[in-house]
């Protein structure tokens, strides 16, 4: 099965941005903070998940 570039980058930004904003509610407030913490993940993980190529199957 190959899954692409694009679709690849989702998932981790999704993932990324989950756990952020799951450590991000702990205290029970959601602050501007935290906010662009959540932010800098989701697009962190897009960025670097979407520039690292596939392994090309054997």
């Amino acid at each position: 099965m190959r899954i692409s570039s694009f679709a690849k980058a989702v998932t981790a930004g999704v993932a990324a941005g989950a756990a952020a904003f799951a450590a991000a509610v702990q205290d029970g407030a959601f602050t501007t903070g935290e906010g662009v913490t959540v932010a800098l993940a989701i697009l962190g993980a897009l960025g670097v998940t979407y520039a690292i190529p596939n392994k090309r199957p054997a």
